[in-house]
């Protein structure tokens, strides 16, 4: 029968719910355990549907799905721990989008190392008008990953990572230092 899985079973079975005078009666026992055969998956995957939610649970297939409930949009070329991950982390990732907080959260992420990042930028507060401006005239971001020997990063994902995550406005500099 198409749309069953053989061998599962309904955790509920209907002919267990049948009023008293059909708990003995063979035909509608066999054609409720018929429609317990067809209803099993849908009733499994309602019962499991916390385990869908959760990114570290969810099944493989059903994780691409769940990234683009929060705007993420999967790279299938890193390792499925790493993107379950990300899913996990991007409401609190995009709570923190443009800061250094956020990007550092990000490259860690990814990276697994907590990146120096030297941003040259600042604000401040005066009670008198014409006061000095805080940070450099230029904009400019630098985000520095340090690397143990024996491991290796991939610059260009990392420069994309910090696109991503950064202010449009600012420009960066990516430096990987390895030892």
């Amino acid at each position: 029968m198409r749309g069953t899985i053989e061998g599962l079973g309904s955790p509920h079975p209907i002919g267990d719910t049948l009023p008293a005078m059909f708990q003995d009666d063979e035909f509608a026992l066999a054609f409720t355990a018929a429609l317990d055969e067809v209803l099993a998956p849908a009733v499994l995957a309602i019962h499991t549907i916390d385990a869908y939610l959760d990114p570290q649970l969810a099944p493989r297939d059903f994780l691409d799905w769940l990234a683009t409930w929060v705007g993420i949009e999967l790279d299938e070329t890193w390792p499925e721990p790493l993107q379950r991950d990300l899913v996990a982390n991007a409401v609190d990732l995009y709570r923190w989008r443009g800061t250094k907080r956020g990007l550092a959260a990000t490259i860690k992420l990814y990276a697994g190392v907590d990146p120096e990042i030297i941003d040259n930028g600042g604000t401040s507060f005066s009670d008198t008008p014409r006061g000095p401006l805080p940070g450099a005239k230029q904009p400019s971001l630098i985000v520095r990953v340090h690397i143990a020997e024996g491991h290796y990063v991939d610059e260009a994902r990392i420069n994309d990572l910090v696109t991503a995550a950064k202010p449009a406005y600012l420009p960066h500099t990516i430096e990987v230092v390895r030892g």
